[in-house]
């Protein structure tokens, strides 16, 4: 079995409204690239870049991507390093890929995803088949509320709770006052059973400030604090000197970077994204790392489309250190209706819809990522380069 070739899409589909957070305001709409692999028995993979130039880690470590980066790096580097390979030998692709261009984690995603898409369907397994095994059936997600007025904030939190909801994630960051304003008003509607934590994106100014906040959001109940400021030096005083738990996301990219966080004592959990390291398969090995220090971690998105969400459950289904509840904004979910922010896009690509269960997402079953891409979806939400 040989990678011999594959076929490009830039997608676009329009979104329920814009995400906002502390650093940025992104309309993860504006388009993505779509990779699809192809070997020489037929077999086919699906790959997602969910790039955004706006997003990466602390002190501009890892920059931004967008779908033309995505497509070049894909284009005049990644696939005449790894054409006529063996997509078994998933190792010394990654090596191929990583000799071939420095950087460029959400192109090698986009590669890393089909492949995998491309291996379960030769041996009829899941995915999470293929990364140590199914340990959990289904993941609970979590609701992201974005920066908006506190008002709207609530009424949407409610909304969240009787949807079926036990975690809610409220962006922050701006405005310390305002943040805790927010989440005494949210805890105050959803009740003391729902999970809440609040996400600063690296907003808060210093390490005294955010710990001086924090403490006093925990009279709410605060589940943990996410990435309140920037590098690890600082995540490292905020997580000594808080009771409430501090978790790492743009600290966190890399299999380095893990070791790093525990070194420095920086963090008690990990954000993994499927993107972030390259794909499934080093996002994995930050998941065994993890377990191996007894760091707690959740699987957050980018914004993604099926295929994407498709590979973050799979991720998320196979690491015992994946325990926390998932940011996985899914679009298309079977047998449910409400308007929240499950729902990023006003359609998908796939045709297999997401069953949603007692607030979480049901691991699709079916080989390799378990979904199904909608030809005439691609040709409906193609955008010219």
């Amino acid at each position: 079995m040989k990678i011999v070739g594959y076929e490009l899409y830039n997608i676009a589909i329009p979104t329920r409204r814009k995400h906002v957070w502390a650093t940025s305001t992104v309309d993860v709409g504006s388009g993505y690239l779509i990779i699809r692999l192809i070997a020489d028995n037929g077999i086919e993979g699906w790959g997602e870049c969910t790039a955004m130039a706006e997003w990466g880690g602390d002190f501009g470590v890892y920059y931004g991507e967008n779908r033309k980066t995505c497509r070049l790096i894909f284009e005049d580097f990644l696939f005449p390093a790894i054409e006529g390979m063996n997509p078994f030998e998933i190792a010394r692709i990654h090596d191929k890929m990583d000799k071939a261009v420095r950087g460029y984690p959400y192109a090698k995603t986009a590669v890393d995803m089909a492949i995998y898409d491309m291996l379960g369907k030769a041996l009829e397994q899941p995915v999470c088949k293929l990364l140590g095994g199914k340990y959990r059936d289904k993941i609970p997600v979590i609701h992201s509320i974005g920066i908006m007025d506190i008002d709207t904030a609530v009424a949407e939190c409610i909304r969240v709770k009787e949807a079926g909801f036990h975690n809610i994630k409220l962006k922050g960051g701006l405005d310390f006052a305002r943040d805790l304003q927010l989440l005494r008003r949210v805890r105050e509607a959803v009740g003391p059973e729902m999970n809440i934590n609040v996400d600063a994106n690296q907003a808060y100014s210093s390490a005294k400030e955010a710990v001086q906040w924090a403490a006093r959001m925990d009279q709410y109940n605060l589940y943990y604090l996410e990435q309140p400021v920037e590098g690890k030096d600082q995540m490292a005083q905020v997580t000594k000197l808080l009771k409430v738990p501090v978790c790492a996301d743009e600290s966190c990219w890399t299999p380095s970077d893990a070791i790093d966080l525990i070194k420095r004592g920086s963090c008690d959990y990990f954000s993994i994204y499927t993107a972030k390291p390259g794909g499934l398969y080093k996002g994995r090995i930050i998941a065994s790392i993890a377990e191996a220090a007894g760091i707690r971690c959740n699987v957050n998105g980018s914004g993604e489309f099926g295929i994407g969400n498709a590979a973050n459950l799979h991720l998320a289904a196979s690491a015992k250190s994946i325990n926390l509840p998932s940011s996985i904004p899914i679009t298309h979910v079977a047998d449910y209706s409400g308007q929240v922010e499950i729902y990023s896009f006003v359609d998908d690509i796939i045709t297999r819809p997401f069953e949603f269960d007692d607030g979480c997402l049901v691991v699709p079953d079916g080989p390799g990522l378990g979904i199904d891409v909608v030809m005439d979806k691609i040709k409906k939400y193609s955008i010219e380069e």
